[in-house]
């Protein structure tokens, strides 16, 4: 029977139980930091902006 080795999705260096499913805390910032800076998206449709605006100042009302 093969044995395969998870790997880091960033790094693809071995993962570590401490950081799983990352290999270090430096992964797991550089993730962070692809969800904080739009470097992934979840599919949908766009929206504009300005509509979302509209909708948070209804919500304040």
């Amino acid at each position: 029977m093969m044995t395969t080795t998870r790997r880091c999705p960033i790094c693809k260096k071995p993962r570590a139980q401490q950081h799983s499913p990352f290999c270090s805390q430096r992964c797991k910032d550089r993730d962070l930091a692809q969800w904080f800076g739009d470097g992934y998206a979840l599919p949908g449709e766009r929206v504009n902006p300005e509509d979302l605006a509209i909708n948070d100042r209804d919500l304040d009302e």
